[in-house]
């Protein structure tokens, strides 16, 4: 069984940073999808920032110049860098990942990141 556990959201103004982390019970490499998804209230959860199998990166596009997604696989820890925040950011941020051979994700708790005007 993975686990995953997000931290780092939290309330910022609009322009600000902030960086979120997420801690996997396993190495990375365990993985062939695993990033970064949100949900705003009343909308479905979309797609942020992955890694891909081989390493490469796939960003949404209104994310592009303003996220960076990296890792630590010494740490089996991700992070997201958030800058130029905008308050249509404001959702809950869910770390997600899927194991090589499986076709479910597994997913964090979720942590709140909200963008004030």
């Amino acid at each position: 069984q993975v686990q995953l556990v997000e931290s780092g959201g939290g309330l910022v103004q609009a322009g600000g940073s902030l960086r979120l982390s997420c801690v996997a019970s396993r190495s990375s490499l365990n993985f062939n999808v695993m990033g970064w998804f949100r949900q705003a209230p009343g909308k479905q959860r979309e797609l942020v920032a992955v890694f891909l199998i081989g390493g490469s990166t796939n960003y949404a596009d209104s994310m592009k110049g303003r996220f960076t997604i990296s890792r630590d696989n010494a740490k089996n820890t991700m992070y997201l860098q958030m800058n130029s925040l905008k308050p249509e950011d404001t959702a809950v941020y869910y770390c997600g990942a899927r194991l090589v051979g499986y076709s479910d994700y597994v997913w964090g708790q979720g942590t709140q990141v909200t963008v004030s005007s």
